[in-house]
């Protein structure tokens, strides 16, 4: 019999996981591992591109009022001064002459004491912190092989740059007149100076954006519009509701150039925490690229003649926030025939692998009608084999990868060719005609889905 039990994840449950497991693990640990710097596995790899697929299908194949786009990492350096991230782009820091470690000085409380963790920096007997002082996010590197103030370039600390260098480019091309969106997912870099909880804070990350631009009249109603719409996209991809939440900046939160943000956030086991900013940048990006390029980037309307820079709503989430908050709210522990099973609870379409098929015996031909299985499945999703070990044990590693269904080839299936496919969530078994199993799976895939969690 089983059991259902209290919601029961931690970050450390879910690290070791992610390890176990091959999900996410550190970066370079046979050389002791590079702080804050993680290697995403096999099964990380497709729940990540699972989460981003998942993102383009919200806003470019829902919709026809967004377009694309993968801009460079390395661009012109005046980029970054007309954008403020130069002159601005800064944490204030501190060093402790003692122990030698530097902290955030606005955030010290979550920092820990190199001498006495259980106190935070400065409050160690020994602490002796310097004077604050401000330290620009930006990487910095040089193009070309001479090392001079001419060659001096940075790795971008956001992907919304790159959006607004191309806008014209896609006002000539796109056919597209505001309101309209440009939207890209890539890599971005910020050396922070206290990263930390897992890939929720890294120096390199991935972030999935959109610049919306649209008539300044207009931008009030298309920022709570945003805001509503990015919500909406977590809870229908099973975040459970009473885990998330929008929460609107305070005016001292605010960025300079917006008028107003809303973060989407989740409640992580580290607390409440941004998953997804929603901002009303107004037209400080377009007018401060304008002067610096010296270029015309207005929009005219050749119908009215009217001319105007957009104003700009920019719904920019973190791809890896994105997932661990989903694997955050799909783990889950219950009680089997006595015996704890760890499971993810993922909604379906971003489960890693969404059927692993698995003969009970590796004789009587079962491996190979199994094989067969797996090549006609293989056309329309992602499945994988399995044959090791005894059985319970292979649903197990399915179920702690968040598989959804398992697909068992048994005695039966050669005489009838029907398999058994156990759900993992109910671990209620269905007996499928091999010659149906792929319209069952898809049909499943399609239908909607809520978090057992809620139950």
């Amino acid at each position: 019999m089983r059991a259902m039990a209290e919601d029961v994840v931690t970050m450390e449950k879910i690290v070791s996981l992610c390890k176990r497991r091959g999900i996410i693990f550190p970066s370079s640990e046979i050389y002791g591992g590079i702080g804050s710097s993680y290697d995403y596995g096999h099964y990380g790899v497709l729940l990540k591109n699972n989460v981003k697929a998942q993102w383009w299908r919200a806003l470019l194949q829902e919709r026809d009022d967004v377009v694309a786009l993968d801009s460079a990492i390395i661009q012109h350096p005046r980029t970054w001064e007309a954008s403020g991230h130069i002159a601005g782009f800064t944490d204030p820091l501190v060093d402790c002459r003692h122990c030698k470690r530097r902290y955030r000085a606005d955030k010290l409380e979550d920092g820990q004491c190199g001498e006495k963790p259980s106190k935070c920096p400065g409050q160690g007997p020994n602490c002796d912190l310097t004077e604050a002082r401000n330290f620009n996010l930006m990487f910095q590197t040089t193009v070309g092989p001479v090392q001079d103030e001419g060659s001096t370039v940075y790795l971008r600390p956001e992907t919304a740059q790159g959006i607004f260098l191309n806008f014209r480019h896609y006002l000539q091309f796109s056919r597209k007149k505001p309101p309209f969106g440009i939207a890209q997912v890539g890599k971005s870099f910020r050396n922070e100076i206290t990263p930390g909880n897992f890939v929720f804070r890294m120096r390199e990350f991935e972030q999935m954006e959109m610049e919306f631009f649209v008539p300044p009249a207009e931008a009030e109603r298309w920022h709570e519009y945003w805001k509503q719409a990015r919500y909406d996209w977590y809870v229908r991809l099973g975040i459970r509701s009473d885990h998330l939440r929008l929460r609107a900046h305070e005016a001292d939160e605010l960025s300079h150039y917006s008028s107003a943000t809303s973060d989407v956030e989740y409640l992580y086991p580290i607390g409440w925490q941004e998953l997804e900013g929603v901002a009303n940048r107004g037209d400080f990006d377009l007018t401060q690229h304008a002067k610096y390029s010296n270029q015309n980037l207005e929009y005219v309307d050749t119908a009215s003649g009217e001319r105007y820079l957009p104003y700009v709503i920019e719904p920019a989430a973190g791809a890896d926030r994105a997932t661990l908050a989903f694997l955050c709210d799909a783990y889950d522990e219950d009680q089997i025939d006595g015996e704890t099973r760890t499971v993810l609870r993922l909604h379906p379409l971003l489960a890693p692998v969404k059927a692993a098929v698995l003969p009970l015996v590796k004789k009587d031909g079962q491996p190979e009608l199994a094989r067969e299985i797996v090549a006609q499945l293989r056309e329309r999703m992602q499945v994988e084999y399995d044959e090791g070990g005894a059985i319970g044990r292979r649903y197990r590693r399915q179920d702690e990868i968040g598989t959804p269904w398992s697909i068992t080839v048994d005695h039966q299936s050669l005489e009838d060719a029907t398999v058994t496919v156990r759900d993992r969530d109910s671990l209620q078994q269905q007996r499928v005609a091999i010659a149906s199993l792929a319209d069952e799976l898809e049909a499943r895939l399609r239908a909607p889905w809520s978090s057992p969690k809620l139950s």
